[in-house]
């Protein structure tokens, strides 16, 4: 994402712009992939329906990825979530 600062948020690498974007980490038994959001995943159930979820959160293994499309189009919601708010806040 262009223009997104990378930083530690919550104890993990994340990225932010205008608000925090997404995060991610790893544990002994899987990676996660942090929306950032408690109902963004709602909007993507289909697709990640081969993944276990929880609330802003995706796992997944190395040898199961995240399709970079569904990256993409989960960063671009973000966005699109932050942007709105941000607007909403100027007022």
């Amino acid at each position: 994402m262009p223009g997104a600062e990378e930083t530690i948020s919550y104890k993990v690498p994340s990225y932010k712009y205008k608000g925090m974007l997404v995060g991610f980490g790893a544990a002994k038994n899987h990676c996660s992939f942090f929306v950032m959001s408690s109902t963004l995943l709602n909007d993507f159930k289909d697709e990640v329906k081969d993944f276990k979820t929880s609330t802003g959160t995706i796992r997944f293994s190395p040898d199961k990825p995240i399709p970079n499309d569904l990256i993409t189009k989960i960063v671009m919601a973000r966005l699109a979530e932050n942007e709105a708010k941000h607007k909403r806040n100027e007022k």
